[in-house]
């Protein structure tokens, strides 16, 4: 049965929890179900009262018809929980979007992917870890999926990108902007790389606070295992932590998160029992994976030998110029 707009709809129910949004998207098989369904009704099964003025589902089919022409215009597509090209690991979390907002080329559903998380603020050394991190994945065949979040998550992405790998970017907004605006040339990266950029809000959403910690449920959850580089007390990459613990998945952190000044969480998660990994070569050996050739590595880009060509010239290591980069996504 055609479901048309309904998961559009359910899924501007903001006031709702995702689980009790899912549990009423499921319970419904098309737009005529959702328009004729009464408040009483709405709040047994979504398991959650519901304010007289807030139950209004034809100004709810209204906004979906009207989310679903700025996909069009913007060229973003989306795929609901109830469809079958929904990512089978996100599936299985208990809070998943209804909705997923999406550009780029989906992810094979057979190959495991990597979260790769940390400060948005890393040492020199922290941001080569990050870079490597992501490019031993890449090499490994695993795509990585981080926040394109300033410092570890856009090094991730980076690094990933260097050895062609189709690197998944979860976006704290609508897919019509990028936010930061700095990493705006890094999402276009992505996207020609053959690469994905998602998220669980519609065209025209903008970042607020609180969607921050929310859209780390969904890094997470993606994934087969979360790596956290390196993390400070209080840092977001936590969180996405947390939230791969509480879902059954592995948890990874970088030896360098470990051994650096700004890794008070790291050194809280290890304390907790969470793995300690030199490089990215162990998480995927943990799966039975491993680099297909060096091929990537010879065939590095231009960014990369023009990092290694200037810091030689300047006397500086590649840490030293991705830590420039940090810098200039500051500015």
């Amino acid at each position: 049965m055609d479901r048309g707009n309904l998961d559009l709809a359910v899924a501007r129910l903001e006031r709702f929890k995702p689980a009790e949004r899912l549990r009423l998207a499921r319970s419904l098989g098309c737009e005529r179900d959702l328009a004729g369904l009464s408040r009483a009704d709405a709040e047994r099964t979504a398991g959650r009262a519901i304010a007289e003025g807030d139950w209004n589902p034809s100004r709810l089919l209204a906004i979906a018809a009207a989310d679903r022409a700025a996909c069009t215009r913007f060229g973003i597509s989306f795929v609901a929980w109830t469809s079958a090209g929904y990512p089978p690991l996100l599936r299985e979390i208990p809070d998943a979007p209804t909705v997923l907002f999406y550009r780029g080329r989906p992810s094979d559903p057979e190959k495991p992917l990597a979260a790769v998380v940390g400060t948005r603020e890393p040492s020199a050394a922290g941001a080569k870890s990050a870079f490597d991190f992501g490019r031993a994945f890449g090499e490994c065949g695993i795509p990585v999926v981080s926040g394109l979040a300033r410092g570890i998550d856009s090094l991730a992405h980076r690094g990933n990108l260097e050895a062609h790998g189709p690197t998944v970017a979860v976006l704290a907004s609508g897919l019509d902007g990028v936010y930061p605006a700095c990493n705006r040339p890094l999402a276009h990266r992505i996207l020609s790389a053959g690469g994905l950029l998602l998220s669980e809000y519609p065209p025209g959403e903008p970042p607020r606070k609180w969607y921050f910690p929310a859209r780390n449920r969904i890094i997470a959850g993606l994934a087969r295992a979360t790596v956290v580089i390196e993390a400070p007390v209080g840092s977001g990459a936590l969180i996405t932590a947390d939230f791969a613990m509480d879902q059954g998945r592995d948890l990874w952190i970088s030896r360098t998160g470990v051994e650096s000044p700004r890794g008070e969480g790291s050194r809280r998660l290890a304390a907790e029992g969470a793995a300690v990994a030199d490089d990215a070569y162990a998480v995927a050996s943990d799966w039975g994976l491993g680099p297909a050739a060096p091929r990537a590595r010879a065939g590095e880009s231009a960014e990369i030998r023009n990092f290694r060509g200037g810091s030689a010239a300047r006397g500086r290591s590649l840490a030293d110029e991705l830590a420039r980069i940090l810098e200039l996504e500051l500015q």
